[in-house]
């Protein structure tokens, strides 16, 4: 799958998934807004990432607390590829993703932030039972539970990875294998991420 990396905003129709309990409000932002509010925090922090474009949040935590703008740096302008906003399972992290680059900031201090290492994320699912958050890579999935990261499966496939089914604590799904040119079934354990 080629992926084009360009220019300005984000991917159109984003995404927001409030499933986990969540201690913050956020709201996308159609561009930049022209006064910055006292707190603003870019991801990552180079800056000339964020000159291809951006997912911009205004986040809001407890009462009293200032909000923050958030400007999280785009990764490929493709239909392919998820623009939103995800709750995560602990309640003060919020999980935003701007062209398949995502980004796990902690709203509590918001200099504190993970970028997932998938180049792009192709798709970020939700395992409420098991408490995780899933990015989906062209090569496995990486899980993200309470605070951190929890576990990354081995590689499930030689170009791209389809989740079928999430249910009874396992994951379902395929991947391409380039041997044999088809898709070929996979069951992985969300407790540790092995396949089973």
């Amino acid at each position: 799958m080629d992926l084009e990396l360009q220019g300005e905003g984000v991917n159109a129709s984003p995404i927001i998934d409030l499933s986990f309990p969540h201690q913050w409000q956020a709201e996308i932002l159609e561009a930049r807004p022209l006064i910055l509010p006292l707190r603003h925090f870019v991801y990552p922090r180079e800056a000339e990432e964020v000159e291809r474009g951006a997912l911009e949040l205004l986040v809001r935590c407890g009462e009293g607390e200032q909000p923050f703008l958030a400007t999280c740096a785009l990764g490929f302008r493709d239909a392919a590829v998820p623009t939103g906003i995800w709750a995560c399972p602990t309640a003060e992290e919020l999980c935003a993703v701007s062209g398949g680059y995502a980004y796990i900031i902690d709203t509590s201090a918001p200099e504190r932030f993970t970028m997932i290492p998938y180049r792009p994320v192709l798709e970020v699912r939700v395992a409420l039972e098991t408490g995780l958050l899933l990015f989906v890579g062209h090569h496995s999935i990486l899980a993200w539970g309470a605070g951190s990261r929890a576990w990354e499966s081995e590689k499930l496939s030689d170009e791209g990875v389809a989740i079928t089914a999430i249910e009874g604590g396992l994951l379902r799904g395929t991947g391409w294998n380039m041997r044999s040119d088809k898709e070929t079934a996979f069951t992985l354990d969300l407790g540790v991420g092995l396949l089973v």
